[in-house]
């Protein structure tokens, strides 16, 4: 069966499950993953409560595995598999979920014994699905659009913002470090009054309110999440800025107009790499002269596909770039990167408010949705915890401007003051 939500596969839980018993092969083949692991916080409890463990440890962080089905699916393929079982209670975590998942992520990282199994792995994961016109906006369908009042229980308050926060001072609330965000974004733009502004993938609307109501600029942004640009147009006339915004659901694209300023906040995640010539394309068509650009996007320090669990059910057409390969957005064009920032830990700590308010909200979202969906999210927000705080997952802001723009500041004073 099939959650048509967010569409995990509802597998059977435990008790549904006739476990066999464990033999010595599955206790040996539980032990050698342990050993390429090499953590020793790590352990696991076979389905006949038999644990195993790295020798003179005791882990403080274990996986129950409930079933050889489950034990065996790990075995294959982890990054697709582990999800799915987490979700419906074939796989339990004793301990910490944030700390379990980044002991496990250092184990299968860099850090952790090349294996044949991890070669495996990286031969069995999927490509991330196509990012054409059509395919877009199915692939955002499938994770926008899963209801408004969903992302409303842990997103920010004010802005409804779906990206990574901006912590200068570690204290701030979220919706403050949320604001922090849009005014570092528009500082590093230069915005000013009367600026026009083109936004690629614009969420729920909050930059364009922010840069509309707070620096006076005229906003057009395009998202093609239908949900989500009802909700932004709706935001926009309660709060009286309907002259200055026009939000427009449709792809990147079909961008049209001159813009002073070009930004796009979370959306080169869904682009993929075989569109960012394409996606270049547009920005020059559509920059002025003198015009300023910055885009924000989860990314890596080498190329890898996203986590195949993830852009199976969560992200579907996801892909986090290196610089390297966002370059193919400027290089073709000749635009000139100015600044590059990254705020890696800023996400982390983005993160860790989503998930408490998530967890505050937990009841009710089962009660929206189901239990199955309720334990993916959680999977999926602790692990892009662990994820930028192992530095598997970075996350780059990146200005960028005409090669013959000659009236740059000449400090970076102007982000800060």
């Amino acid at each position: 069966m099939k959650n048509e939500k967010t569409g995990a596969l509802t597998i059977p839980a435990t008790d549904d499950i006739r476990a066999a018993g464990v033999s010595g092969l599955d206790r040996r083949l539980a032990r050698r993953v342990l050993e390429l692991l090499d953590q020793p916080t790590l352990g696991v409890v076979l389905w006949d409560g038999h644990e195993i463990a790295l020798p003179s440890t005791t882990p403080s962080l274990k996986a129950h595995i409930r079933d050889r089905g489950a034990f065996y699916g790990l075995v294959r393929n982890p990054s697709l598999h582990f999800g799915d079982l987490y979700s419906v209670g074939r796989v339990e975590v004793e301990g910490d979920l944030v700390e379990f998942l980044i002991a496990v992520y250092d184990g299968m990282g860099e850090k952790g014994r090349k294996s044949v199994l991890r070669r495996l792995h990286k031969l069995l994961t999927p490509r991330p699905r196509a990012n054409t016109l059509n395919e877009s906006r199915a692939n955002i369908h499938h994770h926008y659009d899963i209801g408004n009042s969903f992302y409303e229980l842990w997103l920010d308050s004010e802005y409804q913002q779906y990206t990574c926060a901006y912590f200068p001072d570690p204290t701030m609330t979220l919706e403050q470090a949320q604001v922090a965000k849009l005014e570092h974004i528009c500082r590093k733009l230069e915005l000013k009054p009367g600026d026009r502004v083109v936004e690629a993938g614009c969420g729920w609307g909050g930059l364009a309110r922010y840069m509309a109501r707070v620096h006076g600029a005229h906003v057009r942004a395009y998202n093609i999440s239908r949900e989500q640009v009802a909700y932004a147009r709706e935001r926009a006339r309660a709060e009286g800025l309907a002259d200055r915004i026009e939000y427009i659901e449709d792809d990147y694209r079909n961008m049209s107009g001159e813009y002073d300023k070009f930004v796009s906040v979370g959306m080169l995640e869904h682009v993929g790499p075989d569109h960012y010539r394409e996606l270049g394309g547009v920005i020059n068509r559509v920059l002025t002269a003198n015009g300023r650009g910055l885009i924000h996007s989860i990314g890596r320090n080498k190329p890898e596909l996203m986590n195949a669990w993830i852009e199976k059910r969560i992200f579907p057409g996801a892909y986090p770039p290196t610089l390297r390969e966002m370059m193919n957005i400027f290089e073709p064009q000749n635009l000139s990167v100015l600044d590059v920032e990254n705020l890696r830990l800023h996400y982390a700590r983005t993160l860790r408010h989503w998930l408490a308010r998530f967890e505050s909200h937990a009841d009710k979202i089962e009660s929206m949705f189901d239990r199955s969906f309720v334990r993916a999210w959680r999977l999926y927000l602790a692990g892009s915890i662990a994820a930028f705080l192992t530095g598997s997952l970075q996350l780059f802001q990146v200005v960028f401007a005409r090669p013959r723009d000659n009236q740059l500041l000449p400090s970076r004073a102007h982000l800060y003051k």
